[in-house]
């Protein structure tokens, strides 16, 4: 049994407020021969400086950055160690510190998390947070190798060394627990990949079916392919900075808060405790669920995510996650892993995660709609960029630039893509204040939760 002391539940506070400002990134794909992975990297560093409406020359913004943490998941893909060295001379930013991050799937996330502490340590008044994956230098069955790496070696990798067989047990205890029909995780895919359509960026976007997500090839019992992520190629960043610096750059800056949660590769091994309660929630409302027999997080929940929610919002104040957020973006590399954290994060109660797509809540025009940049099913899952892709769509989101960035033909054409003829925009509303995005490692072995809040 896990149990908390006083101190390790005390809530994070910054020594200054810290904003995001502007946000860049590239398109995705299975491949991206014509390009090196520097100039991938300044493409989106170039979109950040130029085309985020800054009140300042970009030149000028580039001369205000004095700190970089740069995000990457694994030196394999790239067979480059250091790269963050050579990708920060390219960008012409040396001899200012850089730091590079490695946490699995949280990678993005984390790398904003460090790039929003030097700044609300004073180390730095204007930090850049840049990620990466180069994963097409080696073949499909290598890929799934060296991320299969990425849960315990001595025990979870055995089970098939591809990812999924380590989230098809989950989905397995999932369904049998709560009752959830396999339809539910496959209308996660259909609306993940639909959304995906209005993005330049999206590598797999797909107007499915449920049916055709149900008849799609097995990867790992009952995960089909259409329920599953596939690797990337590509870049994103974010621009943070002080308070002051924030609106000399910006009319419309936005608020950060960030926390991070870790547990256990060895899913099976994962201790009961009591289940940290959100804001919203009451003591004694999971009694009945986590009863004889049964323990918490199991196979079916994430510590790491439960812990960084309850820091982030309280940090962020925030009571009631449903009624308050306007979007969320989630880490649905595979449908239950999405499913999994509507329960971690308060969307719905744990037991009752399934309703948040049945209600219709989880949609455009929802109470709270979620991946409407496609998330990682329909548009990217470069695991380095993921979670700072994951922040600038939710930043474009609450800016009102959704059509700037996802409705110029300019942009499709850049990369290769004609802008459909049934283009929809997903802009949430003006009064839109409150975005979150979750970034998740590995079967839940480091998690942050951020929010943004239009200031």
């Amino acid at each position: 049994m896990i149990t908390f002391k006083k101190g390790n539940l005390r809530v994070p506070k910054w020594n200054r407020r810290v904003f995001m400002v502007a946000g860049g990134t590239t398109a995705y794909r299975k491949f991206f021969p014509e390009y090196k992975l520097e100039e991938l990297v300044m493409m989106a560093f170039k979109q950040m400086l130029e085309d985020n409406n800054l009140k300042m020359d970009p030149l000028e913004v580039k001369g205000l950055i004095n700190y970089a943490a740069y995000g990457e998941f694994a030196d394999h893909f790239q067979d480059q160690l250091l790269c963050e060295a050579k990708i920060h001379d390219y960008l012409g930013l040396d001899p200012l510190f850089n730091v590079g991050i490695k946490t699995g799937g949280a990678t993005g996330g984390t790398t904003i998390l460090n790039a929003a502490m030097a700044v609300a340590s004073g180390y730095a008044d204007v930090a850049l947070a840049a990620g990466w994956e180069r994963m097409d230098e080696v073949d499909t069955r290598t890929g799934n190798f060296y991320i299969s790496t990425a849960a315990c070696k001595d025990f979870e990798t055995r089970l098939g060394r591809v990812y999924s067989s380590y989230y098809a047990p989950m989905a397995n205890r999932f369904a049998w627990a709560f009752n959830v029909s396999e339809t539910t995780r496959a209308k996660i895919a259909v609306k993940n990949r639909l959304y995906a359509c209005s993005s330049p960026y999206a590598q797999q976007p797909g107007k499915h079916t449920v049916e055709e997500v149900l008849a799609s090839p097995m990867s790992a019992y009952p995960l089909r392919f259409l329920e599953c992520c596939a690797m990337s190629v590509g870049s994103a960043c974010a621009l943070l900075c002080d308070e002051k610096t924030a609106y000399q750059l910006s009319d419309n800056p936005c608020e950060v808060f960030i926390c991070g949660g870790t547990h256990t590769l060895r899913v099976a091994d994962r201790r009961p405790m009591d289940i940290p309660l959100l804001p919203n929630e009451i003591p004694g409302m999971y009694k009945e669920l986590v009863k004889e027999g049964s323990r918490w997080p199991g196979f079916e929940s994430f510590l790491a995510a439960r812990f960084a929610a309850y820091l982030t919002y309280r940090m962020a104040g925030i009571h009631d996650p449903l009624e308050e957020l306007d979007l969320v973006e989630l880490h649905d590399a595979f449908t239950i892993s999405d499913l999994q954290t509507y329960g971690d994060i308060g969307l719905r109660p744990y037991g009752q995660e399934q309703d948040y797509i049945e209600s219709g809540d989880a949609y455009y025009g929802g109470k709270c709609p979620s991946n409407l940049s496609g998330g990682l099913l329909g548009t990217m899952h470069a695991v380095g960029a993921t979670g700072i892709f994951q922040a600038v769509e939710c930043l474009w989101q609450l800016q009102q630039k959704y059509d700037q960035f996802h409705g110029d033909s300019k942009i499709w054409k850049k990369w290769g893509k004609t802008k459909p003829r049934d283009w929809k925009s997903l802009q949430i509303p003006k009064k839109s204040k409150q975005a979150l995005w979750v970034s998740h490692a590995g079967v839940g072995s480091h998690v942050t939760v951020c929010i943004i809040k239009k200031s």
